[in-house]
């Protein structure tokens, strides 16, 4: 089996630990998670974990097991890119001389679709939404010009199919 993105979404109650009972399962397979985020759900009162590996079916297939016998945990799923629509954000600070003085920058700002969302004496912060190669793409554009700072947010996904979470709340 070959190596694959899948991104695996965890629905669960919001208890203390729990991140790091998950984190324990990937660390026990050697399974680096490439991209997290936690936020609130569609369901009231349930949190919704989005992790991103880099790992085979079997695997995968394995880790969400484990996950799903964690006490807290309604259901965990997981897909395939191709299975879902997701995107990332990214923020770059960047010298604020550079906007006005390389024309350049400005360009890079649009042809990627990015958006200036605060400018300052000293710097500006450009923000970028899209898949991963897209920001890193930007910042390998942005990068001679001097990034003062960058950040990339977790994966946030939805499945291109229904999810049967809501209907599985409602048979307990």
């Amino acid at each position: 089996m070959e190596n694959k993105w899948f991104t695996i979404s965890v629905y669960s109650e919001n208890n203390v630990g729990l991140l790091n009972r998950i984190s324990g399962i990937f660390l026990k397979r050697h399974i680096n998670i490439e991209s997290l985020n936690v936020s609130k759900s569609e369901i009231d009162d349930v949190s919704k974990f989005t992790i991103v590996a880099h790992t085979t079916e079997k695997w995968v297939h394995n880790i969400v097991g484990q996950i799903e016998k964690q006490i807290e945990v309604i259901k965990a799923y997981y897909h395939t890119d191709d299975e879902t629509i997701y995107q990332e954000s990214a923020l770059f600070k960047i010298a604020s001389g550079l906007l006005f003085d390389e024309r350049q920058i400005q360009n890079i700002i649009k042809d990627n679709n990015a958006q200036i969302v605060t400018v300052s004496r000293d710097f500006f912060v450009i923000a970028k939404s899209g898949r991963r190669n897209e920001i890193d793409e930007m910042h390998d554009q942005l990068k001679p010009y001097g990034i003062m700072q960058f950040v990339r947010s977790g994966r946030i996904s939805v499945t291109k199919d229904e999810m049967k979470i809501s209907t599985i709340l409602k048979e307990f």
